[in-house]
């Protein structure tokens, strides 16, 4: 008589080997379908969790400074917290709508509450006392001194043969 193990049973589940983006999107989806599910009980009112919104960022070395350009719409200037150490950016932001319109028949209003969080890692250190941040038109800008500037390496044409 012969033996058979039996076969392992998958789970369904892999290992996770994705990146920070994918896993935020993955969060994302698992939020949009669960107030998809939701969404079929009108009658009840559940609470919702701050949304924390995706932020757009750019990080560019200048050489002397680190410059980050973040796109945080809807958010006033004290409403922004900034944390620098001499190799990380971090940037949270915070806003409520707390006025209540009594003339407007909203069905659906979205705009109340907004999160942003973001923690940029910096390849090299920078002078902390000195970053500079400013806002205009929902895009926040910080100047981050470097504490040794380096030098930018000038760009050389290659030509495809």
């Amino acid at each position: 008589m012969v033996k058979s193990t039996p076969k392992k049973k998958s789970s369904g589940i892999t290992p996770w080997t994705s990146s920070w983006s994918e896993i935020d999107r993955s969060i994302d989806n698992l939020r949009k379908d669960m107030e998809k599910a939701f969404s079929s009980f009108p009658s009840i009112q559940f609470p919702t969790m701050p949304k924390m919104a995706h932020t757009s960022c750019d990080l560019i070395d200048e050489g002397k400074q680190f410059r980050v350009k973040m796109d945080v719409p809807g958010v006033k200037r004290d409403e922004i917290k900034l944390e620098v150490t001499d190799n990380s950016l971090e940037v949270s932001a915070e806003h409520k709508e707390e006025s209540e319109d009594k003339k407007k028949n909203y069905l659906r209003k979205e705009r109340s509450h907004v999160s942003y969080y973001r923690t940029l890692p910096l390849s090299e250190k920078v002078v902390a006392g000195k970053v500079k941040a400013k806002l205009t038109d929902g895009v926040l800008d910080i100047t981050l001194p470097k504490s040794k500037p380096t030098t930018i390496s000038k760009k050389k044409s290659i030509q495809i043969q």
